[in-house]
């Protein structure tokens, strides 16, 4: 992602045009939706479009931020707009699920005959489309922001009407050859404003632009978690109890913290779990209390058995930041690590695993 100080050189390259007033838009960021907003206009410019429907726009700012705030539960504040609208549509709109694509949610939103989405989609045009627009004029209500903006004056991003917006002819092509960098620019601005309100949440940045899918466990299994089935002939899993093994196939691998929240594939986080109970849990929290004794013996064991055949194994660098030197796993470093992800997780609205 790009700083604003990146944004220079093209303000420079630019005279006359006005682009200190779009950076400006960002200078007193009280709610999200103006990231949101810019950056879908940017999107749909891209593809051509120069007259937007609003209700377009309104889609699209749901669809770039669903996986942040539904799948990895990142907390705009309690008051963001969007973020209450987001979530509420996950109640209204039965095919819109935690993991949906980018496009089918637009497709999905932009097609919906339910009243009650639209109305919730239309909310977002109380107050985005007309004040994204005060940095070109200042001090001015909406009906006069609408007026003014219809004969682009003061050369503003886009004109304004009740059902969409008309991209300024003077913008198109700098919207279009900077496109990257204003995305990134808008990114780079909303993870500074979520890290003040996620203080202890990892990896912001990467939720704001990664997809729900996830990476491939395959070398973890077969490069680590292989060699510890070979060596122990089978585990049990923490949850069933259920005998895994290789010969059966029965196990996938499953991550302690939840991948949502973490968003990594560290080695010392990555366990075998039975393969219909890991569909279960999905992103669910482990129970400390519970699960958490039985998932250190599993890694512990894994640990010595890895460190005993193969100690040049690359991911056992990942238990570097809990033991240093590598001599031994304890028990107390990796409960120090996971507890306190476990429970800021919780309070950002993760749910708890329960045996069924």
């Amino acid at each position: 992602m790009n700083s604003p100080a990146k944004l220079n050189h093209v303000i420079h390259n630019n005279p006359g045009l006005g682009v200190e007033k779009l950076i400006s838009v960002f200078n007193r960021t009280t709610a999200s939706y103006k990231f949101y907003w810019l950056i879908s206009i940017v999107e749909l410019v891209e593809q051509g479009k120069v007259e937007i429907p609003k209700s377009t726009l309104y889609a699209r700012m749901i669809s770039n931020s669903w996986y942040t705030i539904n799948y990895f539960q990142v907390s705009f504040g309690g008051s963001d707009k969007l973020q209450c609208i987001a979530k509420d549509l996950t109640l209204l709109e039965p095919r819109l699920k935690m993991d949906t694509a980018k496009e089918e949610i637009n497709s999905i939103l932009g097609y919906s005959d339910n009243k009650k989405t639209k109305q919730l989609l239309n909310r977002l045009g109380e107050n985005v489309p007309h004040w994204f627009l005060s940095s070109w004029f200042p001090k001015l209500s909406k009906s006069d922001i609408y007026t003014k903006s219809q004969q682009f004056e003061n050369d503003c991003l886009y004109a304004l009407n009740r059902e969409s917006i008309l991209i300024n002819p003077i913008w198109i092509n700098f919207l279009i050859s900077n496109a990257k960098l204003i995305k990134d620019f808008c990114y780079w601005n909303l993870s500074l404003y979520l890290q003040v309100r996620n203080p202890n949440v990892p990896d912001i940045p990467n939720k704001l632009i990664k997809e729900a899918g996830r990476n491939s466990l395959s070398r973890q299994t077969n490069n680590y978690w292989k060699t510890v089935f070979q060596e122990h002939g089978s585990i049990d899993c923490i949850y069933t109890g259920k005998r895994l093994s290789l010969e059966e196939k029965n196990f996938s691998l499953d991550h302690f913290v939840p991948y949502s929240f973490v968003s990594h594939d560290l080695i010392w986080n990555l366990y075998p779990i039975d393969k219909s109970e890991n569909s279960r849990k999905s992103n669910l929290l482990p129970l400390i209390s519970t699960h958490f004794d039985p998932f250190y013996k599993l890694q512990e064991k894994a640990f010595t058995v890895i460190k005993s055949k193969d100690v040049s194994n690359k991911f056992l660098e990942d238990f570097l930041p809990l033991s240093p030197d590598l001599a031994e796993l304890k028990k107390e470093a990796l409960l120090d690590t996971v507890q306190p992800l476990i429970t800021i997780a919780s309070n950002n609205g993760f749910q708890f695993y329960q045996k069924a």
